[in-house]
């Protein structure tokens, strides 16, 4: 309500008792959609700020305001000088005008996301702070002036339509009267002219309705504070929803971040449990061995495929593969090992199932722990306590690789194949670990060392994730990574670009994972 027309009225009227017969000294910006007019009284400067952003409009009246020596433009300067002979509200109307000596007015209107100041000379505008508005300078001063009938005849005629007929109401002074049983009322006329009297002299209540902190007229919603004029009510409200603005801002960054990462978790849950669903349910490797192992007397040297008969009647035969070149029981053991695998495989899929499944319970009792603080002291507070990772974003642009940071260890990740190159031979020494996904193009991965520790088995892991997340098996639900330290790490001469010889290696099984 703070540009309602009800709070500018009285808001004018204070005004009017600070600055007539006052004069204006500066009126220049130095952020966009921001103006600032200093007005000389008899006892000191006054100020006020007129912050009209798309996203929030409001006026501010600073003790006191140091310019910038620098990005500040003088504006409006035809008013300099001139003396305030009075404040004009326009009646029914979200427009004050300051009253200039020889004919100019300074319009201040505001009407939300198209608020504007415009000035004025013998009643025909002349000049716009937010130029884009341009329909502003078509303001005709003697239209501005709207009526409303109040009488109970018009009451009665539209009973129907009482929300355009009282058109200066809106949204929560027509809350108010909903929380008096207006709808359901016999008396609802005597309603609004006991909400009319009490707007002749408000009380100024700066509370918070339904998570949005607002300036109200009447006692509702969660009241923080009470004052008694408009223009400390107005400087209490516009610091606090500035304070309350970067607090929403930044909770819902990190909420935004949660959310994410909640909803990438739903994801791999969904298709890694239809990739462990589908595994279980064929398990033909040992099949196949037991299969070839119970008839190697058929089974001829140099066969690429051979028909078998099951173990069960009711089964038809299958083709069984083979390669031409073994034998029948290397065949087997082939058949066999792959079997191994893919239990291993299985088990493997379980306990990244399980570890996401956590993953995924700790992110939701993270997003409601978040949702239910409720100050910016208490968001970043409790980020820290929860171990958010910070944006790495900001990384600079001219270095081969991007950082990550977990546990304390710097992990540098590779940008593309000459950066590769770059990481590796210039930006990594023989102590330090490096990682890259098996047998498949990659980004280059390093842990850097650090003096008198072991790498940590947790951190080796997240880096081999990283690994396989920046590599073509991204999409894969298990890679191999292989890791080693730098100084087994080669390049020969005439290699391709991100290509290295690797002499000594570890393989780990990780899902890709990226930051």
């Amino acid at each position: 309500m703070h540009n309602n027309f009800y709070f500018l009225r009285n808001l004018s009227t204070e005004l009017e008792t600070e600055l007539k017969g006052s004069v204006i000294s500066e009126c220049f910006s130095q952020n966009k959609d921001e103006l600032i007019i200093r007005f000389e009284t008899k006892s000191k400067s006054f100020f006020i700020k007129a912050s009209l952003q798309s996203e929030f409009c409001c006026l501010s009246f600073p003790d006191d305001f140091i310019r910038a020596r620098k990005n500040s433009v003088d504006l409006f300067g035809e008013i300099i000088g001139q003396r305030i002979l009075g404040i004009r509200q326009f009646n029914n109307e979200r427009c004050f005008s300051l009253k200039l000596s020889n004919q100019f007015q300074l319009l201040f209107k505001m009407h939300g996301n198209r608020a504007n100041l415009v000035l004025f000379k013998d009643d025909q505008a002349m000049e716009l702070f937010r130029n884009h508005l341009s329909s502003d300078m078509e303001i005709d001063l003697q239209n501005l002036d709207k009526e409303i009938d109040w009488s109970e005849g018009a009451f009665i005629e539209n009973i129907e339509n009482l929300k355009q007929h009282y058109f200066t109401f809106g949204k929560i002074l027509w809350s108010y009267l909903e929380s008096k049983d207006f709808s359901f009322s016999n008396q609802k006329f005597e309603l609004i002219q006991n909400l009319l009297k009490e707007l002749g002299t408000p009380k100024f209540y700066l509370t918070e309705i339904k998570n949005q902190f607002i300036l109200s007229l009447v006692p509702m919603g969660n009241i923080q504070t009470t004052h008694s004029n408009a223009l400390s009510a107005l400087n209490g409200f516009f610091t606090e929803h500035s304070i309350q603005g970067s607090f929403l801002q930044e909770k819902q960054t990190v909420l935004s971040k949660l959310n994410t990462l909640k909803k990438n978790c739903e994801s791999y849950l969904h298709k890694t449990q239809l990739k462990l669903k589908e595994i279980e349910s064929d398990d033909h490797y040992k099949l196949w061995a037991d299969l070839i192992m119970a008839n190697l007397h058929h089974i001829k040297p140099g066969l690429e495929k051979i028909t078998l008969s099951t173990f069960h009647e009711d089964q038809n035969p299958i083709d069984v593969k083979l390669k031409k070149d073994l034998s029948p029981q290397k065949n087997a053991e082939i058949y066999y090992r792959k079997s191994k695998n893919h239990h291993i495989e299985i088990e493997k899929l379980k306990e990244a199932i399980n570890r996401k499944l956590q993953e995924e319970k700790k992110l939701v009792e993270q997003i409601a722990q978040l949702s239910e603080v409720s100050d910016l002291k208490m968001v970043r507070s409790l980020v820290k306590a929860l171990g958010i990772e910070k944006d790495s974003s900001k990384q600079k642009n001219f270095l081969p690789y991007h950082e990550v940071e977990f546990q304390n260890y710097k992990i540098w990740i590779g940008k593309n194949s000459k950066s590769n190159d770059e990481l590796t031979q210039r930006h990594t020494y023989k102590e330090d670990l490096w990682l890259h996904a098996k047998d498949v193009p990659g980004s280059h991965v390093v842990i850097k060392f650090q003096s008198g520790k072991k790498f940590p088995k947790e951190v080796i892991e997240r880096a081999a994730q990283l690994a396989a997340y920046n590599s073509k098996r991204k999409t894969d639900t298990l890679c191999p990574v292989v890791y080693t330290p730098k100084k087994y790490v080669r390049k020969r001469k005439g290699d391709l670009p991100g290509t290295v010889m690797v002499d000594k290696e570890t393989v780990i099984m990780v899902e890709p994972i990226g930051s």
